[in-house]
């Protein structure tokens, strides 16, 4: 089948146009092409499909095999391969996910799509939309009787939404749980280039609290409109970039009153532009798209 390999601030995936043709056993093709060795090496692979309610539909498998929700990046890339390969001529456009269906503006530049910008829909700190376990809730919740002192960055907002703490290695961890169609753990530390994301990230990611595993952000906001972030996603482990993850983390700040409505996300790989419409209650997310290259692999 053919591919095409794309990135949007360094989170990489393999695309296939699966309009016409089917692909058998995705999950195992996502994780040998995956590989980063013996594979074409990505944080997964997107399949671009028909849909009955949308333009296309995205059906997408982390580098575990594990079959992911949304991912922020990836439908952008979307957007840039079917405007760019003839799908479609649009430059508003409905993509199916399984968190919903999303609108998406695809900005031009010499007859290729450059940036876009998606309504990414509701956050929501609602436990069972997260979701998080009862049993979890009961044993993680912040503040604890054993918790002595506060984080670094905690304000009055803070107080007013609930957070959960977590021990990893005799550290105490506090993070905001919110869901963007799929469920993230932000949490603030003293700097993001030294810390060990590997160590505490591949804890989190499996704790009780999360009975579908989650996506960790470790952030540290600079000022009210920027937010330096490194991202341990579940099924793929530490990735350059997270969209999701940046419109959660955004929200998350915004809540706990951290930040503005309108942030830039410093990532690994580059930066994201989020805003918080609190009239209608949605997150816009605002990046680039990139095409690396493309090829044929057996399948």
């Amino acid at each position: 089948m053919k591919f095409t390999k794309m990135h949007g601030c360094g989170n990489d995936y393999v695309y296939f146009d699966c309009t016409k043709e089917s692909m058998p056993n995705a999950s195992e093709v996502a994780i040998r092409l995956s590989d980063r060795h013996f594979g074409i090496g990505g944080d997964g692979i997107i399949l671009v499909k028909p849909s009955e309610g949308a333009d296309f539909y995205m059906e997408m498998y982390n580098a575990d095999g594990s079959q992911g929700k949304m991912c922020g990046n990836g439908i952008r890339c979307v957007a840039k391969l079917v405007y760019d390969s003839g799908l479609t001529d649009k430059t508003t456009i409905t993509v199916e996910t399984l968190s919903g269906i999303k609108t998406l503006d695809l900005f031009v530049e010499n007859g290729k799509v450059a940036k876009v910008t998606v309504n990414m829909g509701h956050p929501s700190m609602n436990p069972a939309v997260i979701p998080l376990s009862e049993e979890g809730m009961k044993k993680c919740m912040y503040p604890s009787p054993d918790f002595v002192g506060k984080i670094e960055g905690e304000t009055a907002e803070f107080a007013e939404i609930p957070h959960y703490m977590i021990p990893v290695d005799g550290e105490n961890y506090v993070l905001t749980a919110v869901s963007m169609g799929n469920p993230h753990a932000i949490i603030p530390v003293a700097d993001t280039k030294t810390f060990p994301v590997e160590k505490v990230g591949s804890v989190i990611e499996k704790h009780m609290l999360f009975p579908e595993q989650v996506n960790t952000e470790f952030i540290h906001v600079t000022d009210r409109k920027n937010i330096d972030m490194r991202v341990w996603e579940r099924g793929s482990g530490e990735t350059w970039a997270c969209g999701t993850g940046a419109c959660a983390v955004a929200y998350a700040c915004y809540r706990n009153g951290w930040s503005d409505e309108e942030v830039t996300v410093h990532l690994l790989g580059g930066d994201l532009e989020i805003r918080y419409d609190k009239c209608g209650d949605v997150i816009y997310m605002t990046g680039p798209a990139t095409t690396v290259c493309t090829g044929e692999v057996e399948i």
